[in-house]
């Protein structure tokens, strides 16, 4: 791969998985704005999906693994011009997730309030948290295959049929939300937060049925399980136990958060609810860009092109400084309207309204973060990703966090560690990038 890689190469692969990679965070965000407008205890119900969200992001993050393992091998194989090697590793991988998720599902369902209690969740909240986790966990197993799907696409250098599937469950979900909480005439009953739970896991199952349709028809790996297992199968575990440590540490930092949040009070994790999800959806904005290096970064390393790895991190830095000033600049020209989509509460509201430019702040070093997570998953660095989250979230954002709280800064103090977690994620990914490859490029 001896040309430079262009702003129209990353775009091309960036714009489809931006659009793809927020479908999740639609799917929380469209039950929350829809929630919060309803006229039946639409506080309780808000903060109920900001505790349930939190946890099933967890969930979904810890096994979600499984698309940059996929990607990061399947790149590096093709990269090589090998990759009828890695053909049979897409079902397999996805067969060892799936069966997992059915276990989780089986082993958290009966156990519903009890996890929610230990996110301080109680009362109406807390029985709102267990009716609308125990309809929206039959969706994880859906969600689990379409990202091990979307993982085989990336490392085949194709995003746009992801961007598909994603934009159609997006608009699913949308719909059915509409229908199942607020009901449809006199042949659909108003079902509120349950509704909210069946249209995503109507959304999750639709998603899942294009992915296995395109990934059989426009690619040529099969979904068939075959066996023995693929030599790869070996680091395919070692990436996914790696990637496991680092987003349990990652979620360790959430449930902190969500938990201290929580015990604010209701008026608070509503406003929690609304503030983090609107973080979320930043990530996975920012996330085209980081699954454009993430996809790049392993075709280059596989052909062993470290000239173009290091160009590709500078135009990655570049393009992601300013898309985390565009959405700042965005969040702030639409600061108040953004508050009045997801709640009338007046109290929630200027809770909102008090962290919001916090959440602003962070995106251009979220975007640096993110994308150099990325970079790092495309070249199979996971070791040093589970450490370096190891070490932000338990030197850095449990501290801050313990402190901040224990001075009354509520949730100011929440988005404060946030934002240093952010910096001691970011900033040594970069250093370590170029101490490594800078060599390397010199001397080819």
């Amino acid at each position: 791969m001896s040309n430079s890689i262009t702003l129209k190469q990353i775009n091309k692969l960036a714009i489809p998985a931006l659009i793809s990679g927020i479908s999740e965070p639609i799917l929380s965000l469209t039950d929350a704005a829809i929630i919060g407008n309803m006229s039946l205890n639409a506080t309780e119900s808000l903060a109920a999906v900001g505790v349930v969200s939190a946890f099933l992001s967890m969930l979904i993050w810890v096994l979600g693994q499984t698309r940059s393992a996929i990607s990061s091998i399947v790149s590096q194989y093709l990269g090589a011009g090998k990759v009828e090697a890695v053909k049979n590793l897409p079902a397999q991988a996805m067969f060892l997730i799936t069966s997992l998720s059915v276990l989780i599902i089986a082993f958290t369902y009966p156990f519903a309030a009890q996890i929610f209690k230990l996110y301080n969740a109680s009362n109406l909240i807390l029985d709102y948290s267990v009716d609308y986790y125990q309809i929206r966990v039959f969706g994880f197993p859906f969600t689990l295959f379409t990202i091990a799907v979307f993982g085989t696409f990336r490392g085949l250098q194709n995003t746009y049929h992801p961007m598909l599937i994603a934009i159609t469950g997006a608009v699913a979900n949308i719909i059915f939300d509409f229908i199942l909480v607020y009901g449809f005439a006199n042949i659909i009953p108003a079902m509120h937060i349950r509704g909210a739970a069946y249209a995503s896991v109507i959304a999750q199952m639709l998603m899942a049925g294009l992915s296995a349709f395109y990934i059989l028809k426009k690619t040529d790996i099969p979904l068939l399980l075959r066996f023995p297992f693929n030599p790869e199968i070996k680091r395919f575990a070692l990436m996914i136990l790696n990637l496991f440590i680092r987003t349990i540490a990652l979620n360790v930092a959430l449930y902190f958060a969500t938990s201290f949040a929580t015990s604010y009070g209701p008026t608070y994790i509503a406003a929690y609810t609304i503030a983090i999800n609107l973080w979320f959806l930043g990530a996975f904005l920012i996330d085209g860009y980081a699954s454009a290096g993430n996809i790049l970064s392993g075709k280059l390393l596989g052909a062993k092109d470290y000239k173009n790895l290091i160009d590709l991190s500078n135009k990655l830095i570049k393009y992601g400084i300013l898309v985390g000033l565009l959405m700042a600049i965005i969040g702030g020209l639409l600061y108040y309207p953004i508050g009045h989509v997801f709640s009338n509460d007046s109290e929630v509201l200027k809770a909102f309204y008090e962290v919001f430019w916090v959440v602003l702040l962070m995106q251009p070093l979220c975007a640096l973060a993110f994308i150099f997570d990325g970079v790092f998953k495309g070249l199979g660095k996971m070791k040093y990703l589970r450490n370096l989250l190891l070490f932000s979230t338990l030197l850095v954002f449990i501290p801050v966090i313990t402190y901040t709280d224990s001075i009354g800064l509520k949730l100011h103090g929440v988005f404060i560690a946030f934002t240093l977690w952010i910096i001691a994620r970011g900033f040594p990914l970069i250093i370590k990038f170029r101490k490594t490859f800078r060599p390397l490029a010199q001397n080819t």
